[in-house]
């Protein structure tokens, strides 16, 4: 298979399609936390904002400049993430890595729309850019977890 026939086979219809449909983008007014990520190699960029209730994601926004992948990864996240804890997206977040380094599956429900992404396996310069949104998330309901405890 050539180079050009595998980069078609990346940015495939589904994930373009993601890409142009980010959910909960913009940012929020008055977040609990908010976390912004840039990867150096390609240099995007994304800034989750989140609002937490009794450990739960009520509400959250993002802004995302990513490339096609990682908008596509900031889409599967932003539509799984409202209602999940802190520890499902910690979850989610491990296991996308090592779905990435090819040890592992798909991530579990509701985050099982990283599926889309799984030709990027064998892109490691993109791994960083679909990671940014999922890890910003993570982040941002980790600091609001050690408001709640030291608060």
């Amino acid at each position: 298979m050539s180079d050009d026939t595998d980069l078609i086979k990346l940015y495939s219809a589904r994930i373009l399609g993601l890409a142009a449909d980010i959910p909960h983008v913009g940012r929020l007014d008055e977040p609990d936390a908010s976390v912004t990520r840039r990867s150096p190699l390609c240099g995007s960029t994304v800034t989750v904002d989140v609002v937490v209730k009794d450990g739960e994601l009520i509400q959250m926004g993002q802004d995302v400049k990513a490339c096609a992948l990682g908008q596509a990864s900031a889409a599967v996240t932003g539509a799984a993430a409202v209602g999940a804890s802190l520890g499902q997206i910690q979850t989610a977040r491990d296991q996308l890595k090592a779905m990435l380094k090819g040890k592992g599956p798909v991530p579990d429900a509701p985050f099982d729309g990283f599926e889309v992404l799984t030709p990027a396996v064998a892109y490691k310069n993109r791994h960083a850019s679909i990671l940014l949104t999922i890890e910003a998330l993570a982040e941002a309901m980790e600091q609001t977890q050690t408001v709640a405890q030291n608060g």
